[in-house]
């Protein structure tokens, strides 16, 4: 039997200088990465982390910062939904932009 899969939760939101998305790092800064971002175990932290997303949004930092579920499978973070999966990722329509135009980028360096 597998073992149950548990959500945890992330604050993300739109930078407002460049648009991107972003996540709240345990540190209070505003990480690109998923994997960079502080994870919420209890609804004490998840209290935390939106009041910490509110008070960036009224210092204009950030827009719509709200919770996601995410999960982690074989020791990486993803997005527990596929439109947050997504647009972490960025423009679905543009495979050439956006973080997963970073990443081919990456491994291609890496084979070289």
């Amino acid at each position: 039997m597998s073992k149950p899969i548990q959500i945890e939760q992330v604050l993300t939101a739109n930078r407002l200088s460049d648009g991107l998305v972003v996540f709240l790092g345990p540190d209070g800064e505003w990480r690109e990465g998923l994997a960079e971002a502080a994870i919420a175990k209890s609804k004490e932290v998840a209290d935390a982390l939106e009041a910490a997303g509110a008070d960036a949004e009224d210092n204009n930092v950030v827009v719509g910062a709200y919770l996601i579920g995410v999960i982690e499978n074989d020791g990486r973070r993803r997005a527990a939904h596929i439109r947050e999966h997504l647009r972490a990722l960025g423009p679905s329509v543009r495979p050439d932009l956006g973080k997963q135009a970073e990443a081919s980028q990456a491994s291609l360096r890496e084979v070289a």
